[in-house]
């Protein structure tokens, strides 16, 4: 019998528990997780029809002449297409879930699909994080969701995200999936939460869900405001990859597998260093001696006199890096 962490007999280098034994041990819920995210992702691929493109396009617009000053057209596009499906024509989506129906001969599917009728939008904060799910609690309001992660990328504590969610399909109380687009902000924005959630409190005429509907421009155009341009990296870490890329860039040294590295640790363990440049000097000879680039020919004091830092300040962000690689290989 094979253990869980050893080599997978399959011989793909990977441990067996996350490899054939995964593969082996699918469950229905797995399955039926599957049929509904293919449900979701022919939504998107069908839809919008011709006949609604032109009224799409017009709430693009709208929205593009108070935030194309702050974000690129891609994402003002993705973030209506919600805006629109959900709020602006539900019935798109409501017309869509009844054809799924008459198709769908799973019960356990058809009693998902009822409950999916009016996905909403989710405003909040990241309070926990688990394997599968992170806990979220809502700006506005006194609600906490479970919501599926979408990916293995750390997400902190603390920082807030936007989605409309939908049940996840496990028929758990309060746990979600965020329907399409799961957009995480850098925590240079928070005061943008605390004044979106002030302005809610003091109109006490609606609810939240209506607040939310009513206002879905406004709350961007705040966030455009403060600063934000759809980057997902703080004012400081992308400075620590852009010191760490324009350095391999000037030696023709691809720095693809070390930023990628250096992006996890910077999310998941939000190292407090004082210098940008610092902890860029020690992902330099991080990524070197563990063959993440072609080798360089400097020694550690030249890397540290090119980026203007102690040797000192560059071994503590490289034994850093290195202590949290390892740590993460052998989950």
């Amino acid at each position: 019998m094979v253990g869980r962490n050893e080599p997978c007999p399959c011989g793909s280098g990977k441990k067996y528990k996350k490899c054939c034994q995964a593969k082996q041990s699918i469950s229905i819920e797995e399955v039926q997780i599957e049929e509904l995210e293919r449900i979701l992702q022919n939504f998107y691929d069908e839809y919008p029809k011709r006949e609604d493109v032109s009224e799409y396009l017009d709430m693009v617009d709208k929205w593009r002449k108070s935030l194309d000053a702050y974000l690129v057209e891609e994402m003002i596009e993705a973030v209506v297409v919600d805006e629109f499906f959900f709020h602006r024509k539900p019935e798109i989506w409501q017309g869509y879930l009844e054809k799924q129906r008459k198709k769908i001969v799973r019960p356990s599917v058809l009693q998902v699909l009822k409950s999916w009728t009016s996905p909403r939008v989710f405003i909040g904060e990241v309070i926990a994080v688990e394997e599968g799910y992170m806990t979220v609690k809502s700006v506005l309001e006194d609600e906490t969701i479970f919501l599926r992660r979408e990916s293995e990328k750390p997400v902190p504590v603390g920082v807030h995200l936007y989605c409309f969610i939908l049940p996840d399909g496990t028929l758990r109380k309060a746990y979600y999936l965020a329907v399409s687009s799961l957009i995480f902000f850098p925590k240079d924005h928070e005061k943008v939460f605390t004044t979106f959630s002030e302005r809610f409190a003091a109109d006490k005429t609606v609810s939240a869900s209506l607040y939310l509907k009513e206002n879905g421009a406004a709350f961007w155009e705040l966030l455009g405001k403060d600063g934000y341009d759809g980057g997902e990296f703080t004012d400081f870490e992308a400075g620590v990859l852009l010191k760490t890329a324009s350095f391999l860039d000037e030696k023709e040294r691809d720095p693809d597998s070390l930023l990628e590295v250096v992006e996890d640790y910077l999310v998941e363990l939000q190292p407090n260093a004082r210098k940008e440049v610092a902890i860029a000097a020690g992902a330099i000879r991080f990524g070197q001696e563990n063959g993440l680039f072609e080798p360089l020919d400097m020694t550690i004091k030249e890397i540290a006199d090119w980026f203007e830092v102690s040797t000192s300040s560059l071994n503590k962000y490289y034994k850093d890096l290195n202590e949290y690689y390892v740590k993460k290989n052998a989950k």
